[in-house]
């Protein structure tokens, strides 16, 4: 057996003092379809045991299923637990005042089971507020003739305009759907929304929309009606800094698990979206520098003291049409592609390193953290 690296052969293995955060849709896949490099990649981050060598999380800003079910669909590419999967709505676990209370959740595949996984005891689909209130969807004409206290998004459903409709029914209602609209509604009881991308790639040779795109409806919808903004009383998934959090903390349940001493000082997020794979890791680097820089500060613990973004090139990204250099003029507008509560900021959209593809990414890695690996590990693994 024989270790190698940028350095040639090297006598024993290196403890990992850094991490991964790989998006899924983009980097790994474009639908169901494996992308060829992810194979290659995956082969140099297990050993001949299909042990990982590096701590390793999958962060995906998928909202429509379970944990376990996105670590199956992975199964094709490399063996994974749903410990390593961040889910755009993972961090909902933390929001435990909400998980007592009667909840309308939006999005599509298995809401209720999803919900109650994440520790809501009462949600409300809106299929069931559909069925409770017929009025209510004027929409589909073959259907004419509870108190919700919080709206969660979980993703785009596959019905816009009744999803659109019967939100802004709970929101101008109060929670109580079925009575008149009335401006003492404001501030709105809160929303919660995962999964901010305005757009996402699957095998069609152009992006889709995403769940951003179907926030960005329902906020304009609501001020057209109300003349005032959607309020979120928390944004989760990529850029958010709570994904982050989330994603460092199974890291480091990773390594403690597998008793390496080192701490994991640097992260690694590679992601094909510069709105946010990019944005988010810059984001929380950002904020790993102000935290490492303020002793004794409050928050989240995080050992990491920083988060490198790594873009490519197989996904959304289009390395011919991104920002222009000049981006004083009408650069939110024309470019920014991010959520509205987001400020677009030139330097978060600047990732650190940019390679045609995940396999590239990780021999970009070991070669900057000067980590070995051994090199039979590529014949043994199965893939």
């Amino acid at each position: 057996t024989v270790l190698m690296g940028s350095q040639g052969p090297r006598a024993s293995p290196n403890i990992p003092t850094f991490g991964f955060l790989f998006d899924i849709d983009g980097v790994l896949v474009r639908g169901k379809t494996p992308i060829s490099a992810a194979k290659k990649a995956f082969q140099k981050l297990v050993n001949s045991q299909g042990q990982f060598l590096v701590p390793v999380v999958f962060v995906t800003n998928a909202g429509n299923c379970l944990r376990q079910k996105k670590a199956d669909q992975l199964s094709h590419i490399l063996g994974i637990s749903q410990d390593q999967v961040v889910m755009s709505h993972s961090p909902l676990r933390m929001f435990k005042r909400y998980h007592d209370k009667c909840v309308l959740v939006s999005g599509q595949g298995p809401l209720l089971d999803i919900a109650q996984y994440l520790g809501f005891c009462q949600p409300i689909t809106i299929e069931i507020l559909r069925e409770t209130y017929p009025l209510l969807d004027m929409v589909d004409h073959d259907r004419r003739p509870k108190v919700l206290v919080t709206v969660v998004l979980f993703g785009e459903p596959v019905r816009w305009e009744t999803n659109l409709q019967l939100i802004i029914d709970v929101l101008l209602t109060g929670g109580c759907p079925g009575k008149p609209y009335h401006q003492a509604s404001y501030p709105h009881i809160p929303v919660l929304a995962c999964n901010m991308d305005l757009m996402w790639m699957a095998e069609a040779q152009s992006p889709r929309f995403g769940h951003g795109t179907f926030m960005v409806c329902l906020e304009n919808i609501y001020k057209k009606i109300t003349g005032k903004e959607l309020k979120y009383e928390a944004l989760m998934g990529k850029p958010s800094e709570l994904t982050y959090h989330y994603a460092e903390y199974l890291i480091r349940m990773q390594a403690a698990q597998r008793h390496w001493k080192e701490p994991i000082q640097t992260l690694y997020a590679i992601g094909d979206n510069l709105m946010t794979d990019i944005y988010g890791a810059n984001l929380y680097n950002r904020y790993l520098e102000e935290k490492n820089s303020r002793k004794g500060s409050k928050g989240p613990p995080a050992t990491a003291t920083n988060c490198r973004s790594v873009l490519v090139c197989t996904g959304v990204y289009n390395p011919h049409t991104e920002v222009p250099s000049d981006t004083r003029e009408s650069i939110t507008e024309t470019v920014f592609h991010g959520h509205r509560d987001f400020r677009f900021d030139p330097a978060l959209v600047e990732p650190d390193h940019i390679v045609p593809d995940a396999d590239a990414a990780v021999d970009l890695i070991y070669q900057l953290e000067n980590f070995f690996f051994l090199l039979e590990t590529s014949n043994q693994c199965g893939l």
